[in-house]
Formats: C-alpha cells, sequence, structure tokens
C-alpha cells in the first residue's frame, strides 16, 4: 500500500499524504451517516457548529469563514431561521446588518447530532480495536491535530 522510500524503508510523505486523505474522506462520509434525522445539510451543520463555537457572527462574517458567496450564506441562514435553529438581532455596531446566533433548538439539534456521531465513533473503536490500537489511534491523533494547528 505504501510506496517505500529508498534509504528507510518508510512509507514516503506524498504516499501517507494520499492515504491519510483517502481515510479520512471515508471517515467524515460515515460520520455524515450516522446523523439522526436533523433535516440539516453539511452545510447548515457546519454554520450551525461555527456559531456554536464562536459565537454570534454577521452573514458576511460567516461567508467569509465557510468561503461561500454571501448570497448562499444568506439562503443557508434563512433555513435554519426557518427551522429555528438560529436567531437575527440588530448589529450593535451598524444598524443596517444582523448578527446571527444560536437559538436553544439548534445547540440542542447540534448536541444530538454530535452524540450521535461520537457514539458511533467510540463503539467502533471499542469493538474494533485493542489497547494498543486505541494507544496508537490516540497518538496518531494528536500528531493529526499538530498537522491541523501548523496549518492554521
Amino acid at each position: 500500500m505504501h510506496e517505500k522510500s529508498e534509504r528507510s524503508g518508510d512509507p514516503t510523505a506524498e504516499q501517507v499524504a494520499v492515504d491519510l486523505t483517502a481515510v479520512v474522506r471515508k471517515l467524515v462520509r460515515r460520520l455524515r451517516t450516522t446523523t439522526p434525522d436533523s433535516r440539516l445539510t453539511p452545510s447548515q451543520r457546519s454554520v450551525l457548529a461555527r456559531l456554536d463555537g464562536e459565537g454570534p457572527s454577521t452573514t458576511a462574517a460567516l461567508a467569509r469563514a465557510e468561503y461561500v458567496r454571501p448570497q448562499s450564506m444568506r439562503l443557508t441562514l434563512g433555513a435554519l431561521e426557518e427551522q429555528g435553529m438560529v436567531e437575527r438581532t440588530p448589529d450593535p455596531d451598524d444598524g443596517r446588518q444582523s448578527v446571527v446566533s444560536v437559538t436553544d433548538t439548534g445547540r440542542s439539534t447540534l448536541a444530538a447530532v454530535r452524540a450521535a456521531k461520537q457514539g458511533w465513533l467510540s463503539e467502533a473503536i471499542a469493538g474494533e480495536l485493542d489497547g494498543a490500537e486505541r494507544r496508537a489511534l490516540a497518538e496518531a491523533a494528536v500528531l493529526l491535530d499538530r498537522l491541523v494547528e501548523r496549518g492554521e
């Protein structure tokens, strides 16, 4: 599976990157299928999670953070607002804009989605991996976090 470097027999950085990208893609896809029927699209879940983690924001700031056009973000927020997941209030610094924040309904929906994902993953880890493998996976998680933090 891994292409070996000529000197050490270790996999090349390029091959590890290819393999890691493929497995992360599969993991994300699998986690998406474990979520309860929350009627949220992936982009709606992402925006809701961002608002929950980072606090209230304007539509323009959310669009920049999510790498979408403001028009697309307005549609996403409109759908979330219609479901009672977010609410808008006037921006105290600029009355022409509004600030969007998560409602209690949005928080509880997000908590249910997260619990389902973590529950599936916990069960999969407990059922498939022994102690040494769990330790190796925990170490890999630390390394992955280090790589992600490097890019920020």
